[in-house]
């Protein structure tokens, strides 16, 4: 498939605004020293637990967090209306209605600014969003047993509302004497489902602007979030093994019913996608370790002939363990390889190669203070075949020689002087860029110009 080198153009430098940016970022951040606790909005009102319960910082797990999201969202210490009936023996209550007493509504709002090391060609710097994002969400309990997160949001970029990140989940457990939780999953972004930080939907960048340019090259399982379906099984054994096996079908917004012959990226039947891992809990130690994947034929347009198959095997690590007396570190990894066989593309002369590859390391350590502070360190790699049919020269988010290598560090400070506010400070520095390091787009822009400084105010109500 003829995949585009995209990035959100705007916006760039001005050193004596970048000067007095920081010295906001630190006024503000001496200013609000004083932490607190307060629920985060749906799941805090229907369990009455605060939000470190559930989170480090939003949106890393904890144990509990885990826990609660296996088992549907459905842990419920509040008042609801109830309707049960018991059997003629009075040995078992059937519950017919357990519905929460308010509705579990709750909204999101994310600002950001954005500063660049070198300015896009023909636009400025120092770009504000106001919001980034502004979502609303229910999420919780919906029925006994069955539970959601469904978020709906305002994206600035393109000016629109529509559905995001959403899921709905059973669960139930065995009566054996092997602890067995088990149910199933229906939602519209492959590993949004997922208990871990490691999978691309809740990994590492977990916020970011949407001004930056980014490297080019994303694996499939990455990218068809908000444009699937999926029904899935999973299963949580002894507390210890994690499997899943679920199927996703085109289902696009906006887009045409049935899939027609103007359709753009189509999949073709099912698109299975498998999840397996082990955690265990050494001592103060947690320790997870798992493999995930998706197979996925794409028509590039239209819903007939032939396709362009998208193979994605990934492997990641989780490793949680005390800091001390006074917070926590967490160190992650994940591997995608995808094997791509574009015959769709290449027999149209969208690409070079019947055959590529593409590879996506990314590691990351974060260390979270009792106190309300965070800090994250990451590092990326992409690999991948060179194609000048797929990656060509453009400016800003183009590659100069078909190549899709990226690399860099990541780090991010997060300041939470309440449990539902969010203060982030971004630092993104890129070794290699599209392919190279100077020069990379064709017109003289470097691998370096890209650093980016981004804050972030993020909000939850």
């Amino acid at each position: 498939m003829n995949r585009k080198l995209h990035f959100n153009q705007k916006l760039t430098d001005h050193k004596s605004r970048l000067f007095l940016r920081l010295v906001f970022c630190s006024t503000l951040l001496i200013s609000l020293l004083n932490y607190d606790v307060m629920a985060i909005p749906s799941y805090a009102r229907q369990t009455g637990l605060t939000c470190r319960t559930c989170h480090t910082v939003y949106p890393q797990l904890t144990a509990f967090g885990r826990n609660f999201k296996l088992n549907g969202y459905t842990l419920v210490s509040t008042p609801t209306i109830k309707d049960q009936v018991s059997d003629s023996t009075a040995k078992e209550i059937k519950t017919f209605l357990n519905l929460l007493s308010e509705a579990p509504i709750s909204g999101m709002f994310q600002a950001g600014s954005t500063t660049l090391k070198k300015k896009i060609p023909n636009s400025q710097n120092n770009n504000l969003e106001f919001p980034q994002q502004l979502s609303l969400f229910y999420s919780g309990q919906i029925a006994p047993k069955l539970g959601a997160f469904v978020q709906m949001t305002l994206d600035n970029g393109s000016g629109t509302i529509g559905l995001d990140n959403t899921e709905l989940r059973y669960a139930n457990q065995s009566k054996g004497n092997s602890s067995i939780t088990y149910g199933f999953t229906l939602n519209n972004n492959p590993t949004m489902q997922d208990l871990w930080n490691t999978t691309p939907a809740w990994g590492y960048p977990f916020t970011s602007s949407g001004i930056g340019p980014t490297p080019a090259a994303n694996t499939m399982i990455e990218d068809l979030g908000g444009t699937v379906a999926g029904l899935g099984a999973f299963t949580m054994i002894n507390n210890t093994v994690y499997l899943e096996i679920s199927g996703y079908k085109t289902a696009q917004l906006g887009a045409q019913l049935p899939p027609g012959p103007d359709m753009e990226g189509a999949i073709k039947g099912t698109a299975p996608y498998w999840r397996a891992a082990i955690q265990r809990q050494l001592g103060n130690t947690y320790l997870q370790i798992g493999t995930f994947g998706m197979a996925t034929k794409l028509f590039p347009t239209g819903v007939s002939g032939a396709t362009d198959n998208f193979n994605d095997m990934g492997f990641d690590s989780q490793i949680e363990m005390p800091a001390g007396s006074f917070g926590q570190f967490i160190l992650r990894s994940s591997f995608i390889h995808e094997k791509r066989t574009l015959n769709a593309s290449f027999d149209n002369g969208d690409s070079e190669n019947l055959n590529n590859t593409l590879n996506k390391l990314n590691l990351n350590a974060s260390l979270f203070l009792e106190k309300g502070f965070n800090f994250t360190l990451g590092y990326f790699n992409t690999t991948g075949s060179v194609d000048k049919g797929i990656f060509t020269p453009e400016s800003v988010g183009g590659s100069n020689n078909g190549n899709p290598g990226s690399s860099g560090f990541r780090t991010q400070f997060d300041y939470i002087p309440w449990q539902n506010v969010q203060l982030s400070l971004q630092y993104f520095a890129y070794q290699k860029f599209n392919g190279l390091k100077t020069n990379y787009d064709g017109e003289s822009r470097n691998a370096s110009d890209n650093n980016m400084l981004y804050f972030q105010l993020w909000l939850a109500f």
